[in-house]
């Protein structure tokens, strides 16, 4: 199979990820605290991805100054991003409960969230696509740990979709079209870049690992810790646990 078409398959099989949380949540009403639960595993599983098969390998292929200065700008440029979306009225597009605003409360809320829940998971797909270049082939911890946290943030999305009054034409048309561009995201990370320098290679690398942490504490964790506090930490630590285990044992 070629390379470019590795890169879109295993990029759209990640955001796949996305429909299939939705489509669980919108079929049955999952538990509260089995939400938070689930969200707090995939949580640890991205903190293990980013730290061991992003930072990690940005640092060895292209230097500390690089990482350093895109870890910093991925991070910015979410936060940044994240503060004008939650003036649209996508602050809690990750919350299952009744956090999110309906259209009629919050008009346009709608667009805000769709297009937060797609700058969510662009950078966790251009990596699968740089890894391509990097290696020749996908990371399986990479993936994995794409594919269990988005699983989550599918689910708890639409628990809260369906609370605020969203159509299942909304809502998994939203996940779908998300899911096409995380294909399209990896594509774009293994074809712009396949002849790049490995200080750019580690830069954007960075880049998608600041993003990833700051969407972590911004979204990600706060819906892990609103219904299932006490155990947040202990579920997240197995998370992690589990995607540096596939990380060794893939690697």
């Amino acid at each position: 199979m070629p390379m470019w078409l590795q890169a879109l398959m295993w990029g759209t099989v990640a955001g796949g990820a996305l429909v299939l949380g939705s489509g669980i949540a919108w079929l049955w009403k999952i538990p509260p605290k089995l939400v938070s639960t689930v969200m707090a595993f995939g949580a640890g599983v991205l903190i293990s991805a980013l730290a061991f098969e992003l930072v990690d390998e940005a640092v060895e292929g292209g230097g500390l100054l690089p990482t350093v200065v895109g870890f910093l700008a991925g991070a910015l440029i979410f936060v940044c991003s994240n503060v004008l979306l939650a003036r649209a009225g996508a602050k809690h597009r990750k919350r299952s409960g009744e956090k999110q605003p309906s259209e009629q409360d919050a008009p346009g809320s709608g667009t805000a969230i769709a297009i937060g829940a797609l700058i969510d998971g662009i950078p966790e797909s251009v990596v699968l696509g740089l890894g391509l270049v990097a290696s020749g082939t996908v990371s399986p911890a990479m993936l994995a740990a794409v594919f269990i946290s988005n699983v989550p943030e599918g689910l708890s999305s639409t628990a809260g979709m369906k609370k605020a009054g969203r159509g299942p034409a909304y809502v998994f048309g939203t996940w779908t079209g998300i899911a096409v561009f995380c294909g399209l995201a990896s594509l774009l990370g293994f074809a712009a870049l396949e002849n790049a320098p490995v200080e750019l290679i580690a830069f954007i690398t960075a880049v998608a690992a600041g993003g990833i942490l700051a969407m972590l504490a911004d979204t990600m964790i706060p819906e892990a810790f609103e219904e299932h506090h006490n155990l947040t930490g202990f579920t997240a630590s197995v998370g992690f646990l589990t995607a540096f285990t596939i990380h060794h044992v893939g690697g």
